[in-house]
């Protein structure tokens, strides 16, 4: 039996609210329909590392955002600082997942190789930066794993413990909708790809995280 690591802690941090519309969060959705969703990066803490699963944004353009806060502040309320933060796995180099990296510059970043070449112009100059094709173990129960439905190189966060897997999704899938609704996102890069992540990972053998479920709190989860 695997026993639960007790040096791990997962925590979601959300950092604002706002609403699009229901043919971006699922395939084939309304495009007229608004679906409140909020925005949130993650958080995990292991013995040696403070992790943050992507970066988050300071602004939004062209988004009605509320109860927004910069994601560095959001690390208060759990009692840490962007300074302490040594390492920063960005799932892909959409704005939201990546333009706050300049808080964590002191940070390793681990990005994909596609995402990295669409996402230079957010990473601070001298940022140490790991780049991978496919895969990356950031500690022996954390991989990255490249996905690619959301976009070119996406990819989601694997986490094993206490013989549960994890997985944060990052925008592989939007919200529980997608779940409960066994379809992908609206917004997709290859859909083959986006349908392989609700069928793989939607079922009893795992949990899945999701980065923009209205239902999302600041909490910790593992």
């Amino acid at each position: 039996m695997q026993m639960v690591k007790k040096d791990l802690e997962v925590y979601c941090l959300k950092y604002a609210e706002t609403e699009i519309t229901e043919a971006m969060v699922i395939d084939k959705g309304d495009k007229q329909r608004k679906i409140p969703i909020c925005f949130a990066i993650y958080l995990i803490k292991t013995e040696d590392k403070k992790i943050l699963v992507d970066a988050g944004c300071d602004t939004m353009p062209s988004f009605n955002m509320k109860k927004f806060f910069s994601p560095a502040f959001v690390l208060r309320q759990v009692g840490l600082t962007a300074a302490d933060i040594t390492d920063v796995i960005v799932t892909h180099a959409h704005h939201d997942h990546i333009a706050a990296l300049t808080h964590f510059e002191k940070a390793t970043l681990h990005i994909t190789i596609d995402e990295y070449e669409q996402g230079k112009k957010y990473i601070p100059s001298g940022m140490k930066t790991n780049c991978f094709k496919t895969e990356y173990s950031v500690s022996p129960n954390i991989k990255i794993i490249r996905w690619g439905g959301h976009n070119e190189g996406s990819a989601i966060v694997q986490i094993k413990n206490g013989g549960i897997t994890h997985i944060l999704a990052g925008d592989e899938c939007y919200t529980d909708y997608n779940i409960k609704a066994k379809k992908h996102t609206g917004a997709y890069f290859d859909k083959k790809a986006a349908q392989k992540f609700i069928d793989t990972f939607v079922n009893s053998g795992y949990k899945v995280y999701t980065c923009h479920d209205s239902s999302l709190k600041t909490e910790r989860i593992i």
